[in-house]
């Protein structure tokens, strides 16, 4: 029987919250327009083995495109389920509208998911700019229309991060739900992106602040300060998905380890181990062995889910990778799918 593929991190964009968070990812990343400004990535299906970055415009126009047109593609490629996310900064929306917006933005998605059952799942998205709103709106998704899990695209507001105080209630709606939070990469802090990542032509600019480094640090840095805040062992039925390969954190574990003990932290747990006992880790269309290898030795199969990042990747050749990787059948199952479908209780719910 063929190998069962569920993939975590694919994305859809709504038009509307697009719209109206437009204006204000523009001021806090106005470099982003000089994407494919030099060069324009285009995936070649004759040559290409792997996932390969296809041109923002190309990429976003997939998106935004009807959910049922991806099925074509997904069968082409041996893709099961895709679940869906938004891709939109929600938290970029004017404040008084974000409450309706995402509650619109995440009905499409459950219309979606709805006709065509086994074939997609959705994460939800949230008015995190309204943290009242964001907790009713996350139970509303979760329990009507059957979203077990939700996704934050980059830092939750300018002057805040996620361990901020302010954002404790939806921490702990989350662990009391048990739906785990996909941390996806985000345009860096303005205050961080300017001195770090600018001064080069606007392509490489751009890249670099975003998908080349800056917004992989930076996914990686909220990770890292929700588990040094203590939430991870105040919410301790909260898990977090991260993508990447765990957006550079899992390779330094040892040194946090080192470097931040016990002894300093006052936390119930190491950092390794609380991000072993509460992270899973996706490839998010990196399928490069080196990188599985690694982490597959420091995290095990059972903290490893799959993904291919798609439309802003291909999916070329991501069921061949999975049924080469060196590891035991019962492996390969669990991180084709599942350990997807006991993490998003999926098996009940579709």
């Amino acid at each position: 029987m063929a190998l069962k593929i569920i993939c975590l991190e694919e994305h859809v964009i709504d038009a509307d919250l697009s719209k109206a968070a437009k204006p204000e990812v523009a001021r806090r990343a106005p470099y982003m327009s000089g994407l494919g400004s030099v060069f324009q990535d285009r995936p070649n299906p004759e040559t290409d083995t792997l996932p390969h970055l296809q041109a923002p415009a190309q990429a976003a126009e997939l998106a935004a495109g009807p959910i049922a047109d991806r099925l074509a593609t997904m069968d082409a490629n041996g893709i099961d389920m895709q679940v869906l996310s938004h891709s939109d900064l929600a938290q970029a929306a004017p404040r008084e509208q974000a409450a309706q917006l995402t509650r619109v933005a995440n009905d499409r998605v459950a219309a979606a998911v709805a006709a065509h059952p086994g074939r997609f799942a959705g994460f939800s998205t949230l008015p995190w700019q309204d943290v009242d709103a964001a907790v009713r709106e996350l139970e509303r998704s979760f329990h009507d229309l059957g979203m077990t899990a939700t996704l934050l695209s980059g830092y939750p507001a300018e002057e805040a991060l996620l361990d901020d105080a302010r954002y404790a209630p939806v921490l702990a709606k989350l662990d009391e739900l048990k739906v785990p939070l996909y941390l996806h990469p985000g345009p860096p802090l303005p205050a961080v992106q300017q001195p770090y990542y600018s001064g080069f032509n606007k392509d490489v600019t751009a890249r670099l602040s975003l998908y080349g480094w800056g917004w992989h640090n930076e996914a990686g840095i909220q990770v890292l300060r929700l588990i040094l805040s203590g939430a991870l062992d105040r919410y301790p039925d909260l898990r977090i998905i991260s993508g990447h390969w765990g957006e550079m954190v899992p390779f330094f574990l040892q040194r946090l380890d080192d470097a931040l003990p016990r002894a300093v932290t006052g936390l119930q747990r190491s950092v390794s181990q609380t991000y072993r006992d509460q992270v899973f880790v996706t490839p998010s269309g990196m399928l490069n062995l080196p990188h599985f290898k690694f982490i597959y030795e420091v995290l095990g199969a059972e903290r490893i889910l799959f993904a291919v990042d798609y439309p802003y990747l291909t999916m070329t050749g991501a069921r061949a990778w999975l049924e080469a990787l060196p590891v035991t059948e019962s492996e390969r199952e669990m991180m084709a799918y599942g350990n997807a479908e006991h993490l998003l209780r999926l098996s009940s719910a579709h």
